[in-house]
């Protein structure tokens, strides 16, 4: 039986939610958004937790899947738990491993090719999608210059911390991690020991 896909934009970040992921994204928005009743800046805080749904999901999703599930949702939801009431302490919906979420890192998981777009994305709070088409526009409309910016990227940004019990990372990603912090160690970007072993997951 074919999935009915519900377009829902979430910030700015556009994705698609089958039939029960819409019905739970939905109540799980009417609660948030009743629990901060009589905060000075409700929008704003909304607004933040909807990008925090959005890159949560993104970060869940295998290669070539373009509908959220339950099965994304439920543990992405889990991940950021719920806001607090005004008075009850931090209105943050991001988890508290991200404390500050405008840190500029590589996200390795979901990624193309090493995390840079996705990064910047959730740094700047754009759709990860429009800022790849961008990158691929740029590439062709540069003549190649494009790849030396990237790669550039790549090396001044460090890596988010992969999350436990996560998507294992595509082929390409796991690799490009994996040289990228060698070669940061090499280049004295980094401290030997500063970054975390990468674990061995691959799809």
């Amino acid at each position: 039986m074919q999935r009915i896909a519900t377009t829902v934009r979430l910030n700015r970040s556009v994705l698609q939610f089958d039939e029960a992921a819409n019905e739970r994204l939905e109540r799980y928005l009417a609660e948030s958004a009743s629990l901060l009743e009589g905060d000075p800046d409700p929008q704003e805080i909304l607004g933040d937790l909807e990008q925090a749904v959005a890159d949560q999901c993104t970060r869940r999703m295998h290669a070539g899947q373009t509908l959220v599930t339950l099965a994304e949702l439920e543990p992405a939801l889990e991940e950021i738990g719920s806001v607090q009431a005004p008075g009850n302490g931090s209105t943050s919906p991001y988890p508290p491993h991200e404390a500050s979420p405008r840190v500029l890192q590589q996200i390795s998981e979901g990624a193309v090719i090493s995390g840079v777009c996705l990064g910047l994305a959730r740094y700047f709070r754009l759709d990860v999608t429009l800022l790849r088409v961008i990158s691929v526009l740029l590439l062709l409309g540069t003549g190649g210059a494009m790849v030396l910016v990237y790669l550039g990227l790549m090396l001044l940004m460090p890596y988010a911390p992969l999350q436990p019990g996560g998507t294992p990372l595509r082929w390409l990603p796991a690799k490009c991690r994996a040289f990228m912090e060698f070669l940061r160690v090499k280049l004295g970007v980094d401290r030997p020991g500063k970054i975390p072993a990468t674990p061995h997951r691959f799809q």
